[in-house]
């Protein structure tokens, strides 16, 4: 496969996973803002705008509009929804040749429908539509995609993204502990709570609740998954042939990170909850990194071999 065409459908992948957790985020604490009179605006906006990587400006006071503004529908902040899904079109139009229809209608017609502007009373209804809209891109990749390289690549880089974007929930959580979304809130935002209820049977807790979506090994939400999967994909992207020890940092970096979050206990995760969530963001940046230096690269030159005789 063509380096180029497989670094598309690796963000695809990230895009339209980043499009969904972003959406689901805004959508839990912007509410949040709305319903509770005593949660200071500006500095739970900042927070926000901090953990999801977007610069805030100091020069005046934030709203839920503003947030909403460089979140949702600003075309040119690459944390927002609107820049992720037209950066996820972008890569569909230059892997055209490679993805099905199917999936490049879809994406073709989110863009095309994407507002300019969200107006108070319809913010919950427009994030329903991002996370219907990408959930439908998906989907339809799922059902009619061949498993080969191409499907690696878009799982790779959702996989990277998804573990990402929990992580970066929790920590909204955590920052937000006194007046922020119960665990419950949180749950239901990842499309997590029913799946809970059946393993723990009972009112969320901060240990389990936080134990459920970092540690779990059959949610595909929890952080333990997505990174377990992303390691997968690299596993049947190129098969060890080491006799020693792990030579792609890739998946040197995914396999020590596994191996931490499944032998601490989840206490020893809590106590630095943030911290953790702060390198968990970190090795999906460095893995992405090592992902692209290994199968994209750009630095490469031309080499000419002549004809044998």
């Amino acid at each position: 496969m063509l380096s180029r065409i497989a670094e598309s459908l690796f963000w695809i992948g990230r895009y339209v996973e980043r499009a969904d957790g972003t959406a689901r985020i805004l959508d839990v604490h912007l509410q949040l803002l709305l319903e509770d009179p005593w949660v200071d605006e500006d500095t739970a906006c900042r927070a926000l705008l901090d953990v999801m990587g977007s610069a805030a400006p100091d020069d005046t006071r934030l709203s839920r509009a503003d947030v909403l503004d460089l979140l949702a529908v600003n075309r040119s902040n690459p944390s927002s929804i609107a820049y992720s899904l037209m950066s996820a079109r972008e890569n569909a139009r230059r892997a055209r040749e490679i993805i099905s229809t199917e999936l490049w209608e879809s994406l073709n017609t989110t863009t095309a429908r994407m507002p300019r502007r969200v107006s108070t009373e319809r913010v919950s209804e427009f994030f329903r539509w991002v996370r219907e809209r990408t959930a439908f891109a998906i989907g339809v990749n799922e059902m009619v995609m061949s498993r080969d390289e191409a499907y690696q690549f878009f799982t790779l880089g959702r996989s990277l993204e998804r573990a990402d974007m929990t992580a970066r929930l929790l920590a909204t959580r955590v920052l937000t502990e006194a007046s922020g979304p119960s665990w419950t809130t949180i749950l239901r935002s990842c499309g997590a709570y029913e799946a809970y209820l059946r393993t723990y049977r009972g009112v969320p807790s901060t240990h389990n609740a936080a134990e459920f979506l970092l540690l779990d090994r059959l949610f595909p939400r929890s952080v333990f998954y997505c990174l377990n999967r992303a390691s997968e994909c690299l596993r049947e992207l190129e098969p060890r042939s080491d006799r020693v020890g792990v030579s792609d940092s890739a998946q040197r970096l995914l396999g020590q990170t596994i191996g931490s979050l499944e032998y601490r206990p989840i206490s020893e995760i809590l106590d630095k909850l943030v911290d953790n969530m702060d390198a968990i963001q970190r090795v999906t940046s460095a893995t992405s990194e090592a992902v692209k230096q290994r199968y994209f690269p750009t630095h490469a030159m031309p080499t000419w071999v002549g004809e044998r005789m």
